[in-house]
């Protein structure tokens, strides 16, 4: 299936991690699974979640305000915690917390309000189903972490059981089918794939399922065998993937509700982070974790705010655009308006004397600074033959920089036209 033209305007989603694990703040799912915890004091956090302040138009307000186009709430982790009142298990917060109602339902209408994609996490992997441990891991003796010491994975030279994973994967293709019926998500972003092999997944038949249902909904790559794109976690890549992209990246250091994570990331580096994705073809997709009533701490909201204020300053530069230009040509990254014939450079540090631009066969008929519209002089020195000069861009006032960063438009004579040769020897 083509990609959804939707994803690759995106550039911005925020990745909620929402569930039982904030009532402690301890991580999601993987506390009573390394053994930080033990598993009888992490399931006795689902008397302490009530979800008692959770407004989920303040969410998508939010999530609008830091120039995000869609979310991803974690519908179901790896503990089987479900968001929703699922007809599979009786593991939901609507049975078995104070919350007691659906939590999905209401996220995806508030979105859709908003004219913000929803997209719904899901986990393969339940390290609390009683049939989850009864096949092997495809590949014994290769450690994933902890993945084969854990008591919730089948052990090396344990006893597969084909009747016991058949109940399993009946139990997690109908709760996926009950997301793709009930809350018609744009976008499923599954994990916990790397426990087991794709045909253990049976991704084919889940895969059918969904898209019979809801056939423009985009899979992320943790679905094996039907992934519409590549999920790179927590770290810029420095060589972009081929084909659609989505950094998946936290504001502090931590997915869900830490209250001792204060390492929150400077609105400076977000946009560094930001800016550095799109210009290489890829979204970012921020995580935030909530409090357990469903309260955001100010200092996330802060930096989302702060996020947004920078791109609404500059979606010219964001929205509209493709991958800028290849590492070599411009000291930071860019982005190019669909009809190539705008090219958008982000300066990170306030520019001195000149902005260089090289290998450029345009002629640039003008430059700006987007967000406040004001002219540079620019000059080409330099070339021989078929190898381009160096366009110089004056820099800009200081009354023209941004704190954050600072975007620079060139209009173009036609669509881009680069040399990316090695120059007459």
């Amino acid at each position: 299936m083509p990609m959804q033209p939707w994803f690759p305007d995106a550039k911005l989603g925020i990745f909620v991690h929402w569930g039982v694990y904030a009532v402690d703040g301890v991580p999601e799912s993987w506390a009573f699974y390394t053994g930080r915890t033990t598993h009888e004091q992490y399931m006795r956090q689902l008397d302490g979640f009530t979800a008692a302040r959770w407004d989920p138009r303040e969410w998508a307000a939010l999530f609008a305000r830091a120039g995000a186009r869609y979310a991803v709430l974690t519908a179901r982790h790896h503990d089987g915690v479900a968001l929703w009142d699922t007809s599979f298990g009786d593991l939901d917060v609507v049975r078995r917390t104070p919350a007691g109602r659906d939590l999905v339902g209401p996220y995806a209408q508030a979105l859709r309000e908003r004219g913000l994609r929803v997209g719904l996490y899901y986990s393969h992997s339940d390290w609390n189903h009683p049939d989850y441990a009864s096949v092997l891991h495809p590949s014994p003796g290769r450690d994933h972490g902890d993945v084969l010491t854990s008591p919730w994975v089948a052990p090396p030279g344990g006893a597969e059981d084909p009747a016991a994973w058949a109940r399993y994967l009946a139990y997690r293709d109908g709760q996926v089918g009950e997301l793709a019926d009930r809350y018609r998500p744009d976008l499923l972003w599954f994990d916990g794939e790397w426990e087991r092999s794709a045909e253990q997944w049976g991704a084919d038949a889940l895969a059918e399922r969904v898209l019979a249902t809801a056939p423009h909904t985009v899979f992320n790559a943790r679905l094996p065998g039907h992934g519409d794109y590549a999920t790179p976690e927590q770290g810029t890549p420095v060589t972009a993937p081929g084909g659609p992209w989505e950094l998946c990246m936290t504001v502090n250091d931590s997915w869900g509700f830490q209250p001792d994570d204060t390492r929150h990331k400077p609105v400076g580096r977000l946009v560094r982070h930001f800016t550095e994705t799109i210009g290489a073809g890829g979204n970012l997709l921020l995580g935030v974790g909530p409090r357990e009533d469903g309260t955001f701490t100010a200092a996330q909201t802060e930096r989302l705010e702060g996020l947004g204020a920078w791109i609404g300053a500059h979606a010219g530069a964001v929205h509209g655009t493709v991958a800028g230009l290849p590492p070599g040509h411009h000291y930071g990254p860019s982005t190019l308006s669909a009809d190539r014939r705008t090219l958008h450079l982000v300066c990170f540090d306030p520019p001195r004397g000149h902005v260089a631009v090289r290998g450029l066969r345009n002629r640039v008929r003008r430059v700006s600074v987007l967000g406040t519209g004001a002219a540079l002089r620019h000059e080409v020195s330099g070339g021989l033959h078929d190898v381009p000069g160096t366009t110089w861009i004056e820099a800009p006032r200081e009354e023209d920089v941004d704190a954050h960063a600072t975007v620079l438009a060139l209009e173009l004579d036609g669509e881009l036209d680069l040399y990316r040769g090695s120059g007459r020897t």
